[in-house]
């Protein structure tokens, strides 16, 4: 045996073990409400295109008027929102917007993406691999 075989091992031992942490590592959907879905109509305020999911805030016009209200809305991954056809400029701050979320189980102003639809040009965004946009 060779002195580079008993570190190898090592390495390999390590490396092997270090896999089912990052497996746990997973986020749950369970905050979210995926039986129900809203509908926000309002302006694109930011949006974060950065793993583990990106973020997009909408300034959203409640249906009832009054004040507008800012929501954050999750979606999946940049490489999962990018094989289902997004890139990191389908969505920009002050785009007009209706989008589907399946709203936060808590009452508070977040959901999980389903949808976008952008008004001006009537582009529609799948939102979330995990959970089809209802159709």
């Amino acid at each position: 045996m060779t002195r580079a075989a008993p570190a190898f091992a090592v390495a390999l031992t390590l490396g092997l073990g270090a896999v089912p942490a990052a497996s746990f590592a997973h986020h749950s959907f369970a905050m979210y409400d995926t039986n129900r879905t809203v509908t926000l109509n309002g302006a694109v305020k930011a949006i974060q295109w950065t793993n583990p999911h990106v973020v997009v805030w909408i300034e959203a016009t409640p249906a009832a008027g009054g004040a507008s209200q800012t929501w954050t809305v999750e979606a999946t991954s940049p490489g999962n929102l990018g094989r289902i056809g997004w890139t990191r400029k389908s969505l920009k701050a002050g785009d007009k917007v209706a989008i589907d979320v399946a709203p936060l189980r808590d009452g508070g102003r977040g959901g999980s993406l389903r949808k976008v639809k952008l008004i001006d040009t009537g582009q529609v965004f799948s939102g979330n691999w995990i959970m089809p946009a209802k159709p």
